[in-house]
């Protein structure tokens, strides 16, 4: 019985996507009404490259068995013309904002990241594209953030 009321819990109509298939997660960037590519060499783990108003970002495959079968995504963003950013504005961000971290990476460029956990059976295809929502909503802050005087 519990079986059926868990599965009654979720309406039959409901995709589960996961990171198994980067061509799915590349099909609902372009949902977005963003452009993707999906770059896949051998021995790495798959990325897709897009774009969004002018910020460039990708989509990173995380936690692969080589190079297949990922199980978590990561939303990556950078700036390589912000490096004079102090270290306070980072923690003042990561202090204020939900959901994605701030930090230089080892070039010196601020970087705006966001964890995506699709696991297991996955997650609807629903709370992916409302994953990009929240991810394009925290690209312009972030933005403004950056370079605000």
């Amino acid at each position: 019985m519990a079986t059926i009321a868990t599965l009654a819990a979720v309406p039959a109509h409901a995709e589960l996507v996961n990171a198994s298939n980067p061509a799915t997660i590349k099909a609902i960037v372009e949902s977005q009404g963003w452009p993707a590519t999906l770059v896949s060499k051998p021995g790495d783990d798959p990325y897709i490259e897009s774009n969004r108003n002018g910020l460039k970002f990708l989509v990173l495959f995380m936690n692969c068995t080589e190079g297949r079968n990922c199980k978590t995504l990561q939303y990556y963003m950078g700036f390589s013309d912000a490096k004079q950013v102090p270290l306070e504005k980072f923690n003042q961000w990561n202090k204020e904002k939900r959901f994605a971290r701030a930090y230089r990476d080892d070039e010196g460029d601020p970087v705006l990241e966001m964890d995506v956990d699709v696991d297991f059976n996955g997650i609807p295809r629903e709370n992916i594209g409302e994953t990009f929502n929240t991810w394009s909503s925290l690209m312009d802050t972030f933005r403004e953030f950056i370079f605000e005087d």
